[in-house]
């Protein structure tokens, strides 16, 4: 299904966004699925709306903020060695070698990952997903898809994603069936914990979340792999808006381009479009390999 996808990615994340509005946008040729992704878009509002945003709420309550960043930290420790296996794919020795380095560091002076050592040393953070190898492949233009629970995603970042999710890393750690399904859910709703604020505050937004979601998604993700930007009703929107932070640096949980020389990498700065200020990072929270 990665950024993203950025984030990381990938997703659940989306899931706090309100119900599609009923008015359809102008068709978007790279959503030919459109009648079907709105009603997984609903579906996935609807789970998450009675049953993952309450649970990541009661979570957030009873437990402490440095415990949930080391759980954050030890599940993004397990998408660095999804990311260096990306990356061998891909033959790209450099940013493998970094993906090693990280989990070699935060593996062993982290505690296993429940500290993040490589950021702090300046370790270069990759985060690229099947996805990425097969855009690498060629395969840089595909259709958009709303996966089940996961959000926004693309026939090909879904297709990566559906393989990581089958066989994830979690299994070589973790032997029985129950620690797994637990590991599993406890990394959803941490990671659903981190965008509480994010998803509640895109309620009134008076726009269709679906189709916004759509194209800003679709941009970013054109952009990562230097597929054609997809042309929709959101054209006016300008993507090297999008681009990295005020130092230039790209975000902890994005991914990285897939084709040389590199693209710069996409994130949605906190004051970029003329939306609710939340809205603004909407499509780097996107992870299609948040749960391994």
């Amino acid at each position: 299904m990665g950024e993203p996808v950025k984030k990381s990615a990938i997703p659940l994340i989306v899931l706090g966004l309100a119900a599609a509005q009923p008015a359809w946008a102008e068709r978007n040729p790279a959503d030919p699925y459109e009648r079907y992704n709105r009603v997984m878009f609903k579906v996935n509002d609807t789970a998450d709306k009675y049953v993952i945003s309450p649970v990541a709420r009661g979570y957030r309550a009873v437990t402490p903020k440095p415990v949930r960043m080391g759980v954050t930290n030890f599940f993004d420790n397990l998408r660095d060695v999804v990311s260096m296996g990306s990356n061998l794919l891909r033959l790209d020795i450099k940013r493998a070698s970094e993906d090693f380095v990280r989990v070699g560091i935060n593996s062993t002076f982290g505690l296993g990952g429940l500290i993040n050592i490589a950021d702090a040393g300046g370790v270069p953070n990759n985060k690229n997903t099947l996805g990425d190898t097969f855009a690498s492949w060629g395969w840089k233009n595909s259709n958009y898809f709303v996966y089940p629970l996961m959000g926004p995603s693309t026939v090909r970042d879904s297709v990566g994603g559906t393989i990581t999710y089958l066989y994830p890393v979690k299994n070589a750690i973790f032997k029985t069936d129950s620690v797994r399904i637990g590991a599993t859910a406890l990394s959803a709703v941490n990671t659903r914990e981190q965008y509480l604020d994010l998803t509640d505050s895109l309620g009134d937004a008076a726009i269709d979340k679906y189709a916004y979601t759509r194209d800003i998604f679709m941009k970013m993700r054109a952009r990562q792999t230097g597929a054609s930007l997809p042309q929709g009703a959101d054209e006016e929107i300008d993507i090297d808006d999008l681009v990295t932070d005020e130092n230039g640096a790209p975000p902890a949980q994005e991914y990285a381009p897939v084709t040389e020389p590199a693209v710069p990498e996409t994130r949605l700065p906190e004051s970029s479009l003329d939306v609710p200020e939340a809205q603004n990072e909407v499509l780097t929270l996107w992870e299609p390999d948040s749960v391994q």
